[in-house]
């Protein structure tokens, strides 16, 4: 079937059966699929019974979806870009209210997909900078990328210290290129990402702005980063790095989340 998007499509069914068992959507609402190509996962999604949403913005593969799920009540396919749609109109529109009290937010959803891999990092935090998150993501994504995103100190990035500091991430399995029609150049894994901070929008924009600037050259120290985009003296920044135990000469990379949110703390009094 020729696509628009030159997409590769997932044909390994063990692969299929460990994203379904990964997946555990017994306790939620709904299930919000990007990207479903053919449709192989959300069949295997369908069979569980939840409602599942899933959007697709390949126009050539809308008709041959809606086709496909026509018998199916619990599916639906939106041709949308999910990261041009409204999505807190998507999730509210199609939440079920639970009764159960134990529900704080009331709406208990999970993302699951297959996800292009050249908007991995605007995709995660598109759902991570919601008020209403996802209850965890299952994503099957570049190699390459999940090893970015689970870092250790001394490797992080904006995108590690993004994941990092509104939830937690780990992957749970790699993922052959061959299991893949056509056949990538690269091999993916599946990452689980479970938010643990709510989003807020004018807290999280100060802090993020203080990471960008952290990172804005590689080549220099954080201090001289933090000093020049910020326009603080470089006397203030060092006293500040020593109020929390980090040595002048550190760089961006080598910072922990937690070393950004105590660093945060201190410039944004």
């Amino acid at each position: 079937m020729p696509t628009k998007l030159g997409q590769n499509f997932l044909k390994d069914p063990a692969i299929l059966e460990k994203i379904i068992q990964s997946s555990d959507i017994t306790d939620i609402n709904f299930v919000l699929e990007i990207g479903p190509g053919k449709g192989v996962l959300t069949e295997k999604l369908a069979e569980l019974g939840k409602k599942i949403i899933a959007v697709e913005l390949d126009d050539a593969l809308i008709p041959y979806l809606k086709h496909k799920f026509s018998p199916n009540k619990n599916v639906e396919i939106i041709h949308e870009d999910i990261l041009r749609t409204n999505l807190p109109a998507l999730i509210e529109k199609y939440a079920t209210r639970m009764q159960d009290s134990s529900c704080k937010s009331g709406i208990q959803y999970k993302v699951v997909a297959n996800i292009p891999y050249y908007i991995t990092s605007p995709i995660i935090r598109l759902f991570l900078e919601q008020l209403i998150q996802p209850k965890e993501m299952i994503l099957m994504i570049q190699k390459e990328v999940a090893q970015r995103i689970v870092a250790a100190k001394g490797q992080m990035s904006i995108l590690a210290v993004s994941v990092g500091y509104y939830a937690s991430a780990e992957i749970l399995f790699d993922v052959d290129k061959n299991a893949f029609s056509p056949v990538p150049k690269v091999d993916s894994s599946v990452i689980k990402i479970v938010p643990q901070k709510k989003f807020n929008k004018e807290e999280d924009k100060k802090f993020f702005r203080i990471v960008k600037a952290g990172f804005c050259s590689k080549r220099k120290t954080l201090l001289n980063n933090l000093s020049t985009s910020l326009k603080i003296k470089k006397e203030t920044i060092e006293e500040i790095l020593s109020l929390v135990s980090l040595d002048k000469n550190v760089r961006a990379q080598e910072l922990t989340v937690n070393n950004w949110k105590r660093l945060f703390d201190h410039i944004s009094k």
